[in-house]
């Protein structure tokens, strides 16, 4: 296998080495949107087990925490080692509009999906329009104390 040097991106990879702390969490990329009554979010996990994954609600912080642990590798000669291992960790306000008890997650093929939905109170919703001077007319809110008085 043929490998050009590129002593740009090698200095890049010594220095991610040196400076790289273990106990910090590595970056979990996500992509997020609203689909009808649900927010989702989609994070990239590859290689990650299932069972280190958690999701978790604190208030209105939705927590995703994972673990990818390096495999045992006594008596290797690296030529190449990009892949990160470690811990990972994403927090998300969530807000005031979302129903936090029906909160769901799967994972897959790498990427955990969560599907947040909306409340009820935050949907959308249609306001009835009534006609004046008809006789299903609602009293007017602005109307004075006189006004009502000299109407009866």
């Amino acid at each position: 296998m043929a490998m050009s040097f590129d002593p740009f991106s090698q200095l890049d990879r010594f220095a991610a080495s040196v400076l790289d702390a273990k106990a910090s969490p590595r970056f979990m990329p996500v992509d997020l949107h609203r689909s009808g009554d649900h927010y989702v979010v989609n994070a990239d996990l590859p290689g990650v087990d299932p069972g280190s994954v958690d999701v978790d609600v604190d208030g209105q912080v939705l927590t995703i925490r994972a673990e990818r642990t390096a495999p045992e590798t006594s008596g290797v000669t690296w030529l190449s080692r990009e892949r990160p291992y470690g811990s990972y960790l994403r927090q998300f306000s969530l807000g005031e509009g979302v129903d936090v008890e029906r909160i769901t997650a799967s994972y897959e093929n790498g990427v955990l999906s969560i599907l947040i939905p909306v409340s009820e109170r935050a949907k959308p919703r249609k306001i009835q329009i009534t006609e004046r001077g008809s006789n299903t007319e609602q009293p007017r809110l602005n109307a004075t104390p006189s006004a009502a008085a000299a109407a009866s």
